[in-house]
């Protein structure tokens, strides 16, 4: 007798994603960026923390990525501490210098809402012509619509 073993999909995501998979490089770099930025906002003052990204790694500088000019100016000037501190991680003893870069962030900005509204004489022509119609999705959609009117109470 034989006893059939149902693989998990789990497994062979996780094989990609870590050990010796097609992805295992670009996670591990993933996770030392991460591990890099979370660091270096450790030691940054309150107000620099927000402004600060880690942007990838590359002939042995680190990028570091700012929202805005000033907090660029402000990294020229903290290069030799922020070495330093990044030097207290030995996974990161590799790293020359940095690559300073300003992206600005712009946040989503979700689109005002426009609220219509129906006057109720059209509301009363809309439910008319639902009175009318023989398809029934139609006379439903229309007599939907209609109800959206302002009626004076």
């Amino acid at each position: 007798m034989s006893i059939k073993v149902k693989r998990s999909r789990a497994q062979p995501m996780s094989r990609l994603l870590g050990g010796n998979g097609e992805l295992a490089p670009l996670m591990r770099t993933a996770r030392l960026i991460a591990r890099a930025q979370q660091h270096l906002r450790e030691h940054l003052p309150e107000e620099v923390r927000e402004h600060l990204f880690v942007g990838g790694y590359h002939d042995g500088k680190l990028a570091l990525l700012t929202d805005r000019a000033v907090w660029l100016t402000w990294l020229r000037y903290e290069q030799p501490r922020l070495l330093e501190l990044l030097h207290q991680l030995p996974e990161f003893a590799a790293v020359t210098g940095f690559s300073l870069k300003v992206r600005p962030v712009r946040p989503l900005k979700v689109p005002p809402r426009q609220i219509r509204t129906l006057p109720a004489p059209a509301a009363d022509e809309i439910s008319a012509c639902a009175a009318d119609v023989d398809d029934p999705r139609l006379k439903r959609a229309l007599e939907r619509l209609a109800s959206h009117a302002e009626r004076g109470d």
